[in-house]
């Protein structure tokens, strides 16, 4: 063994880099028991018999029960205190203080006994739990166990608070370990003791130098007590928990007993050997080793001894990996195949792709438009913001069209302006929803595949995205992986292919890893972090204005992904305003304070339901009969950083969080945040660092502006937001006379129809047609790389999408005037002309005229108005369109406001029927309007009622035959239960015969 050397009391290695990391300790000689122990633990035996069995003892001999013997009358409130009142009552509190001091000592004992670092508090008895602990460590500070049992043993005469304060319990158990080494992680600081001579032995035949010797600590089992961890093991043997690096930098990537290699600070196992610094003190260190201690106990020691060249070796080479056969302790890049086989050809000739998702990755533009760059570079963000606006404004249209907010009916969602603008086109050309599509059917599909074999789901702690293919990173190797996972670059990886990922097929599985938050890229890849599974906390520090962006984006991408079911995300001291994004998902709380309130419950009922339940961990629950019912997470992210004290009550509350389904990510403002398992840093230049996870991404992140206009787009959806506005009117009017006839008709409204241009040549025509689709939808503009984004959705080269533009134009063509049909606005988005029309803008000028123009005050221009808008409808919107194109649509709400719009006119022009008693002409219009909406419940009602006017009750009864057989297992909404009632008080009798 190379010569050692040091650098002080810090432990710090210097000198030759070449040899391990390493320093000449300090001689520590073995703390012996002297006389004056002996005596201090007579004395305090004395004292705790004294007041534990000789106080009740003495009041029960002098003063005999204090307390009335029955219930006293009201008019004992009268009478004078006498002195047996005064004793009696002095007696009372005597006996309290004995109670508290008595349940002082058990808590005390029971630290000792069971070796918790931190001994519980007893509420309000500070004085007296110190006094407890004092002569509970005196009496114990004979025995074995007296090193151990609490970290303050050196520091008695302290306040209780401080010694609380130095002991954090954050580290997590791997599990797996062998039953020999768990008896051996038993070994009490006697016998460990006595191991220290051969260590020295080893050492001086390894060419260990002889100015002294080296100190060893073995990791202990928890039993009964927290988990160990670097930190507390800092805390009690150098005086500092953060100095918990330097025992992280001595061992990293030596090989354990067990074979695994420590190569994250946070994870440790019971039966590994820790080197420790050369000040370090305490009596459960190993030093000067005796020979007579088992063979292989020593062997195993003395083989550790031996590891430190072959880790500054390894260290030196460069390589730092998942040891195959532990535990996972870095999150590790996957191995990856080249870019062009994940990519299809098509999106090769047609520009190049994001190789971390196959999104589109077209930044021609750059900034000349002004789109967010947070959000182009964020698909998976992109993609559940856009799908969860889409559905928001779904459910305005809705609401407005059954008048659950009046005065709002028709309503055209608001066209975002400014910022809020931008956002959306940046969310419409960075979004991803294929990508999110296929995570969420082979993140389900993996857990189908496993309960089919009668297999538990593993601990993932990461997933990456590189090149179209899914690397999940587990916490430890879990076997072969199902058809159609393979094996990645090592046992710790399952990878799926984006080839495999397509073959799959919707499954009822619940979601098995919820917690998968996109962190970043790095290398091409997308590391999504399991917040769920991480041991403990994740701390995240930099500048706040830097961390706020990371935490909104952790939050808005959580609270709207498409690959979770139910979650709870808990905002703490920040995010008030992103509730409007998923009201169902995220909750507020407004201090530390609450949060430990809230949480301590939630943990404690969380760790009831899995005893009751008979399951190791939330992942267990994920699969089986009751997959849907529970273990839904919850997700802490605390942006504020907590005070020292919070702190280590928080690392004590997520000690057992990950066996929970519960996460944190606490904000800090250094890097030694106790009890953090995994330490985060954030850059001013937008980097993520973790160092011992070795991870260095380029964040993701939501910064403050582009945070406030994505709330504005979810506020302004909102019916409830204004219910006084906006009007009604639509965005585009076209002129519906004689005189307005355009140059250019397009027919969406079924069959996709132009009229007015020549048919453009045959391999160019798809793609002119989706693009003039497009821009009729959109007659407030579109942005020139939302265009390119939905025509070609895994990228697009500046060459081909500018010559679509020119060809486009050119199709066009000019008005008479000579102005271009196809024109750009001040803000660089694309316009078409007033004299390109399509039927959807008739079709909505002609129901806006007949119900708030010249039909109001003339009932046969609204009839007629009505009559022709109905003739327009020829079916579902781009009824014939291609298989696999018009895949931006998605994005749309198109398909929800065409069928309330028809609704609409259907029902408008039924009512103009009836008010003449033109039964029959009513339910024509109702029945050309069900054609385009059949699920729309209001015109099934007033079909009803319209059959119900024909005065025949056969044709009413068919009806209601023909709604109960189309309603299947689900039966009749009850309001159209309450009018079958009303009109056809049989039918019920009806619908018995027919079951």
């Amino acid at each position: 063994m190379a010569r050692r050397s040091t650098s002080g009391s810090t432990g710090r290695p210097t000198g030759n880099p070449s040899g391990p990391r390493n320093r000449t300790p300090q001689p520590v000689r073995v703390r012996r028991r002297t006389f004056g122990d002996f005596v201090k633990a007579l004395l305090a035996f004395v004292v705790l018999l004294v007041l534990v069995v000789g106080v009740p003892g003495a009041l029960a001999v002098t003063v005999g029960w204090p307390l009335p013997t029955s219930a006293p009358s009201m008019g004992w409130l009268s009478q004078p205190i006498g002195v047996d009142t005064f004793l009696n009552t002095l007696t009372v509190i005597v006996w309290l203080a004995w109670a508290q001091f008595t349940a002082c000592v058990l808590v005390e004992v029971k630290a000792a006994v069971s070796g918790v670092g931190l001994p519980g508090r007893v509420p309000g008895a500070g004085p007296s739990q110190l006094l407890a602990r004092q002569l509970v460590a005196a009496l114990l500070l004979v025995g074995a166990t007296a090193a151990s049992f609490t970290p303050g043993l050196s520091q008695l005469g302290h306040s209780l608070e401080g010694n609380q304060k130095g002991t954090v319990a954050a580290a997590q158990a791997t599990p797996g370990i062998l039953a020999q080494q768990q008896e051996q992680a038993k070994s009490t600081a006697a016998a460990l003791a006595e191991q220290a001579g051969h260590v020295a032995a080893q050492a001086e035949h390894g060419g260990t130098s002889a100015h002294g010797t080296t100190k060893y600590y073995r990791i202990q089992p928890p039993e009964g007590r927290h988990h160990d961890s670097l930190w507390e093991i800092a805390q009690r043997h150098l005086g500092d928990g953060r100095r918990y690096k330097e025992i992280y930098e001595l061992n990293k990537d030596r090989v354990q007993p067990d074979g695994s290699r420590l190569s994250e600070a946070s994870l440790i196992r019971p039966g590994w050997i820790m080197e420790m610094p050369g000040d370090a003190h305490g009596g459960e260190l190993v030093e000067n080793p005796d020979a007579h201690v088992p063979s292989e106990v020593r062997q195993q020691i003395g083989d550790y001894a031996r590891t430190g060249d072959h880790a500054q070796h390894q260290q030196q080479g460069g390589g730092q990996h998942a040891d195959q056969d532990g535990a996972t302790a870095q999150i590790t890049v996957p191995a990856q195949r080249p870019a062009g086989d994940a990519a299809t050809p098509a999106a090769h000739a047609q520009g190049s792709a994001d190789p971390s998702t196959g999104h589109s990755a077209d930044h021609s533009f750059g900034h000349s438009f002004g789109l967010p760059e947070a959000l182009l570079g964020a698909p998976l963000l992109a993609a559940g913001l856009l799908a969860a606006l889409g559905r928001r404004r779904r459910q305005a249209l809705w609401q407005s069209a059954l008048g659950a907010v009046g005065g709002r009916r028709g309503m055209e969602p608001p066209t975002p302006t400014g910022d809020a603008q931008d956002v959306q086109d940046a969310l419409l050309v960075g979004a991803d929803p294929e990508g999110v599509r296929l995570l969420d059917l082979s993140l389900r599909g993996l857990s189908a595949a496993l309960t089919a074999e009668s297999r538990s789901l593993p601990v993932v702690y990461a997933a990456w995205l590189s090149h179209g293919d899914l690397h999940l990173q587990l916490a430890q190797p879990a076997g072969k992986p199902p058809a159609p996972w393979q094996l990645g670059q090592d046992q710790t990886f399952w990878t799926l292919s984006r080839a495999d990922a397509e073959r799959y097929e919707d499954t009822d599985a619940a979601a098995p890893y919820p917690g998968l938050v996109s962190l970043g890229t790095m290398d091409d890849s997308r590391l999504l972090l399991n917040l769920e599974a991480v041991p403990g906390i994740v701390s995240l520090s930099g500048r706040e204005a830097d961390r706020a962006a990371l935490f909104a984006s952790v939050a808005a991408e959580l609270a709207t992904n498409g690959w979770s079911d139910r979650m709870t995300i808990t905002l703490v001291g920040f995010g008030a305003d992103l509730i409007p994004l998923a009201p169902s998902r995220l909750r507020h709380l407004d201090d530390v304070d609450a949060l430990f309130e809230t949480m301590a419950a939630e943990t404690r009922q969380r760790r009831g339901a899995l005893g009751a339940a008979d399951h190791q961990s939330v992942l267990t629950g994920r699969t089986g009969p009751a997959q849907h019912t529970r273990w839904a997470p919850n997700l802490v992210l605390l942006a504020t950083q907590p005070s020292a004290e919070d702190a280590v009550r928080l690392a004590e509350l997520a000690a057992d969080a990950a066996r929970l389904g519960i996460g944190y990510l606490v904000g800090t403002e250094s890097d030694d945040l106790p009890g953090a398992a995994w330490a985060m840093e954030i850059t001013p230049d937008g980097r993520l660092l973790a160092p011992l996870l070795g991870l260095e991404l380029r964040a993701q992140l939501l910064p403050a502006v582009q945070q406030h206009a994505v709330v504005e787009l979810f506020v302004e959806a909102d019916p409830e937001h204004d219910p006084d506005g906006p009007t009604t009117t639509p965005p585009f009017l076209v002129d519906i006379s004689e005189q307005g006839r355009p140059a250019v008709y397009a027919r969406l409204v079924g069959p996709y129809e132009i009229i007015g241009l020549d048919t453009p040549d045959g391999d160019r025509s798809a793609l002119l047609h989706e693009a003039l689709a497009l821009l009729l939808l959109h007659r407030e503009g579109v942005h020139p790389r939302v265009l390119s984004s939905a025509l070609w959705p895994r990228g697009v080269t500046e060459d081909v999408r500018d010559a679509l533009l020119e060809r486009l134009r050119g199709w066009l063509g000019t008005d008479p005037d000579g102005g271009p049909r196809l024109r750009t606005d001040a803000t660089g988005r694309l316009v078409l002309a007033k004299s390109v029309v399509s039927d959807l803008d008739v079709l909505r000028s002609l129901y806006h005229e007949a119900t708030q123009g010249k039909g109001v005050d003339s009932r046969a221009v609204r009839g007629r108005l009505l009559t022709d808008a109905l003739v327009l409808v020829r079916g579902p919107l781009l009824a014939d369109r291609a298989e696999g194109r018009y895949r931006w649509l998605t994005h749309e709400i198109i398909d929800a406001q065409l069928p309330l719009l028809v609704a609409d006119i259907g029902l408008a022009l039924s009512a103009f029927h009836l008010e003449k008693d033109r039964a029959q002409k009513a339910i024509e219009a109702l029945g050309a309007a069900l054609k385009t909406a059949p699920d729309d419940e209001r015109l099934w009602h007033e079909l009803l009622r319209a059959t119900h006017a024909t005065g025949d009750p056969d044709r009413i009864r068919a009806l209601a035959a023909e709604l109960i057989a189309r309603s299947g297992a689900r039966g009749l909404p009850p309001r159209t239960e309450a009018l079958l009632d009303e009109l056809l008080p049989t039918w019920r009798d009806g619908a018995a015969a027919t079951g």
